[in-house]
């Protein structure tokens, strides 16, 4: 699973880059490229919203099976669309990847424990972020020669060819019971008057702030995505592209060096790193972006950005590891939830971004952006201390 995870996560990040610059090509306005992220963003905030209920009635693995199988098929109708019917197709491949990525990822998430047992979630957890933080790498450093060596159909195709690889790895998956996750919150849902949603949450104390600090934490990566490649022009303005792969490819290896600690932890101990694990990961993470604009030298600048891999993979794992500590029935309501405040605070952001960036330094936007993710996971630490202290709070 990890292996077809990886490489489908490599063909999404090799379409990121490969259909940007198509859109671009093919309307001629750099709008239309944001037009394009905002459906994909709005498909992914619509299907977080409703990812639960199809849990609840479809098994995670037949959702994962047939999320790739549409990804594959909407890249071959690109690929095969006249030049009359291109801007149809990509704006219906916008919206089919948005919301196939968003339920493929909670699919995926919220059936890790049901594939490997309890005990073993932090582990697995660790390893597919692993795999997807290479595949990202590889994605946006292979997008450029790709492209420019073969052309975008054949970037599409490789794209394509991603998707049916990861379908046939989840064909061949062994879950226990299909990984069905959902019918239990719907049954609470009802009795109660709340979505499923919502009722998920009500059960588990201190979760809706949890969820509440991921959608922040988005909002704070939005500005370092759109502050990177600003910030890189201002260092080398005749080679733009130096710094921002340079920074990847360091937070990369941070994000890597990190799951490996953690996967030799979960095996010797038997635990997760925990909730406030997440708390204080988004702190120094949020505080290593904010540095990485300061302007430090490229030595000081390489550790900030090992250490900002490093803590973002921590608290994915953290993360998702507790979400996965819910029974079956909220936890795919839960993680739909995440997703869906996900992609609001990293679609909101980067419009806010975008606009704040034609008039303030890189450093001060990120900083604002971060500095909010920072406050909310303070309160956020505060909170489950207290919940520790007064309730016992799951630690796992």
């Amino acid at each position: 699973m990890v292996a077809g995870y990886a490489v489908s996560s490599y063909g999404t990040f090799l379409n990121m880059v490969a259909l940007n610059l198509f859109v671009y090509e093919t309307t001629g306005r750099a709008i239309a490229m944001g037009l394009f992220m905002a459906v994909r963003l709005g498909a992914g905030f619509v299907a977080g919203m409703t990812a639960g209920s199809l849990l609840a009635r479809f098994t995670a693995k037949a959702v994962m099976l047939w999320t790739n199988a549409a990804q594959a098929a909407v890249m071959l109708l690109l690929i095969l669309a006249p030049d009359g019917l291109r801007t149809a197709a990509l704006v219906t491949v916008s919206v089919v990847i948005g919301a196939c990525g968003t339920l493929f990822m909670v699919a995926l998430r919220s059936s890790i424990p049901e594939m490997v047992g309890e005990e073993r979630r932090g582990w697995a957890n660790s390893l597919s972020i692993t795999g997807r933080s290479l595949a990202m790498v590889a994605g946006f450093a292979s997008a450029g020669v790709v492209v420019s060596l073969v052309g975008y159909t054949a970037a599409f195709v490789v794209d394509m060819v991603t998707f049916v690889l990861c379908a046939v790895t989840v064909a061949l998956l062994p879950v226990a019971g299909g990984g069905r996750t959902g019918e239990a919150a719907e049954r609470a849902g009802r009795r109660s008057g709340k979505p499923g949603a919502f009722a998920a949450l009500a059960a588990a104390p201190g979760l809706g702030l949890m969820v509440a600090l991921r959608g922040v934490d988005a909002f704070g990566s939005s500005s370092h995505n759109a502050g990177l490649p600003v910030h890189s022009a201002d260092l080398d303005p005749s080679h733009p592209a130096v710094f921002v792969s340079s920074f990847w490819c360091l937070w990369a290896v941070g994000n890597v060096l990190a799951q490996q600690v953690i996967q030799r932890y979960t095996k010797r101990t038997g635990r997760s790193v925990g909730a406030l694990g997440f708390g204080y990961g988004t702190i120094v993470m949020s505080g290593a972006f904010i540095l990485a604009f300061a302007g430090f030298p490229l030595v000081a600048t390489a550790v900030i950005a090992l250490v900002a891999g490093a803590a973002d993979g921590f608290t994915e794992v953290s993360y998702t590891s507790h979400l996965q500590t819910l029974p079956a029935g909220p936890r795919g309501h839960a993680f739909g939830l995440s997703a869906t405040f996900e992609n609001l605070g990293f679609g909101v952001g980067m419009i806010l971004v975008a606009a704040a960036l034609d008039r303030y330094t890189p450093l001060t936007v990120v900083g604002w952006s971060h500095g909010a993710a920072i406050l909310v996971a303070l309160v956020f630490v505060l909170r489950v201390a207290g919940l520790r202290r007064g309730t016992g709070f799951s630690q796992s």
